[in-house]
């Protein structure tokens, strides 16, 4: 198995890191893995310009996961104060999923968390995602009795979305 080498990505990553958040969460591409959200939303996940404030902003980091220099993971850690931080954007090369990398990103971004202060940690997932839902209840995550709105913006055909807010506590 490949071994990933981790660091946080810089404003020289974004297009390759824009190109796997798309290719992971949303179109064709996505669907050769099984963490994909393409039969709910067609619109982008995200754009150039928001992971540039995402990385530029010292709350928050995005951890690139590479090999041979290509990425092939990513995640998004901010740290919110209180000993909370907030992971997402977990995303790994649809080719590649089931492969231990988003474990292994999972981690890093808990560990990266920690050594900032984090004693908590949350995550939004749109909650008809059962099966993604299980994935994080296996790394310890609970479904907690939050739910959050859905971007209204980003509703598409009539489908009601939300986010069920997972939390897990060291």
């Amino acid at each position: 198995m490949t071994t990933l080498s981790i660091r946080p990505a810089t404003a020289a990553d974004l297009p390759d890191l824009h190109a796997l958040i798309e290719r992971s969460y949303r179109g064709e591409a996505s669907r050769k893995g099984w963490a994909n959200e393409a039969d709910l939303l067609t619109q982008p996940r995200t754009d150039r310009a928001t992971l540039a404030a995402i990385i530029s902003d010292p709350a928050q980091t995005i951890l690139v996961g590479e090999d041979a220099g290509i990425i092939r993971a990513c995640v998004q850690v901010t740290i919110k104060g209180g000993g909370l931080a907030y992971i997402g954007l977990l995303a790994v090369d649809p080719d590649l999923q089931a492969g231990g990398f988003g474990r292994t990103m999972l981690t890093a971004a808990e560990n990266a968390a920690t050594e900032r202060g984090a004693t908590r940690f949350e995550m939004t997932v749109v909650s008809v995602r059962d099966t993604l839902i299980a994935y994080y209840e296996r790394r310890g995550y609970s479904v907690t009795s939050e739910v959050r709105p859905f971007p209204e913006d980003l509703l598409e055909g009539g489908i009601p979305l939300e986010f069920a807010v997972l939390a897990k506590t060291l």
